[in-house]
């Protein structure tokens, strides 16, 4: 016997939810998806500079990815477990179904928590690494060098149109600890402050004939001023706002699904009382 009054508005209102949830799950594994298959074009593979250490960007690019796959799946398949709970009005279900969306707003809310925590250590650690990884690898300005870490780099600078880590403003930047312009580099030789990579409508076939001394020498013109951490950053951000945003809506929809998921029930066993 079907439910009736606020019973059947909350059974409704559970479809329509659950409807929205599921599409929902499924954005979210998609844009997971996009993000995956991203790294096979111009994200990641300048990124791999950062492959020594085992918190490196491009595994939390990957693990980002990874993760928004595994959440569009789980809240998918939860959606669809509710749909049918509430096209069936069976009790067990709907009461399941209840308690596996209070667990996973609980995982989500947790994860959302502990990563504002530590987003500004998650910082700190990235770009304290590299910093390292520019000083101790950067040896030339060119692209087949004998490190391929060192070609990585001026690759980053080439594409992602950014220069060292932190921001260059002037001569005395990140690049006066690396091994180009303290040991086996040709920094001095060319009196070259910044590499040629870092300036301004350039590429990687025409860089070393087209890039101005104003630019690499004197530093007056035509050279890249955001740091390459800055530029990480934001394109972390950009894929990190289309993440949260879909999250945030599941949330409220999750919350809101639970309620009526409780009046459904409630009006399933005062019904079958009355039977």
């Amino acid at each position: 016997m079907s439910v009736e009054g606020c019973g059947r508005c909350g059974k409704v209102f559970l479809i329509l939810i659950n409807i929205l949830f599921f599409l929902l799950g499924i954005t979210l594994m998609v844009a997971g998806i996009v993000l995956k298959l991203n790294q096979s074009n111009d994200v990641l593979p300048a990124l791999s500079i950062l492959q020594e250490n085992a918190t490196t960007l491009e595994q939390i690019m990957s693990n980002i990815s990874l993760l928004a796959i595994a959440i569009g799946v789980l809240v998918a398949c939860v959606s669809g477990f509710g749909l049918f709970g509430a096209l069936c009005e069976v009790r067990c279900i709907l009461i399941t179904y209840a308690v596996f969306v209070i667990i996973l707003l609980a995982m989500e809310i947790a994860a959302v928590a502990l990563g504002f925590m530590m987003r500004n250590k998650i910082n700190e650690t990235v770009k304290e690494e590299m910093l390292t990884l520019l000083e101790e690898n950067y040896v030339d300005d060119s692209l087949n060098s004998s490190n391929p870490i060192s070609n990585k780099w001026n690759l980053l600078f080439l594409n992602f149109n950014c220069c060292a880590v932190n921001p260059v403003t002037g001569v005395n930047n990140d690049f006066d600890e690396t091994a180009w312009c303290t040991t086996e580099g040709e920094c001095h030789d060319v009196n070259a402050q910044i590499p040629k990579t870092c300036c301004v409508g350039v590429n990687a076939s025409n860089f070393e004939d087209k890039a101005q001394p104003s630019c690499f020498v004197y530093l007056t013109s035509g050279f890249k001023t955001t740091g390459c951490f800055d530029r990480i950053k934001e394109l972390i951000q950009a894929y990190s706002v289309v993440v949260i945003g879909i999250s945030l809506a599941i949330m409220i929809i999750e919350i809101v699904a639970i309620v009526f998921a409780i009046i459904l029930f409630r009006q399933i066993h005062l019904q079958n009382k009355i039977i």
